[in-house]
């Protein structure tokens, strides 16, 4: 395995499809750096869900290009296909899963917690968050050309309302007032008496004309 520079030595990686990421979370920040299937430290650089910042370097060395396609042009996408390429030969569900954790998962997590947790059942307070959280989940999938909503993204989301929002409490229907419940229990009770006598007065009456 080549040696990096410096203080810092790339581990030989015991799996093709070993997903490498390092997280520095300083006040909710996170810096995903690839170099052709090796760990290189970067400065860390503040992210959102549109304006995150994925370096690959020397992603592109030797002027080899994608054997698939990708979704745009963007330096973004095309950070997030070759991460798929170098570290899993191509756009799998693997690739997508590791994207969705670190670019938007980790990142929503890490807002939520700066939360208090009375405020996660308060919709104003993490409405943008959860629409971010969905943009990024599109985002990555559109780039990869994986259809939007899939399994993986179910699960996301699946997963936060599990970890956020089990505790939240839901509009349930209630029971209808006792007046109106004992008014649409006796209405078909007293018909039935009445339309009995209906039909043996009409039978009489039949009987009678006859």
């Amino acid at each position: 395995m080549d040696t990096l520079p410096g203080k810092m030595r790339a581990t030989s990686f015991s799996l093709s499809g070993c997903f490498v990421t390092l997280l520095i979370w300083a006040g909710c920040t996170t810096v995903i750096c690839f170099v052709d299937e090796k760990l290189l430290v970067q400065p860390a650089t503040t992210i959102g869900y549109h304006s995150t910042e994925v370096t690959i370097a020397n992603a592109t060395q030797g002027g080899h290009t994608l054997p698939f396609a990708c979704g745009n042009n963007s330096q973004k996408c095309m950070g997030y296909c070759n991460i798929c390429h170098d570290l899993f030969g191509g756009p799998t569900k693997e690739c997508l899963s590791g994207l969705l954790t670190f670019q938007c998962l980790s990142v929503y997590e890490s807002a939520m917690k700066s939360l208090n947790s009375t405020d996660w059942c308060i919709w104003g307070s993490v409405s943008g968050l959860y629409s971010n959280l969905s943009l990024c989940t599109e985002d990555i999938s559109d780039c990869l050309l994986i259809p939007w909503p899939n399994s993986l993204v179910e699960e996301t989301f699946v997963r936060i309302h599990s970890e956020f929002f089990k505790d939240c409490p839901t509009e349930e229907l209630s029971d209808p007032p006792p007046v109106i419940v004992f008014a649409l229990v006796i209405t078909p009770i007293c018909l039935i008496p009445v339309m009995v006598s209906l039909v043996v007065l009409k039978t009489k009456n039949g009987d009678g004309s006859s």
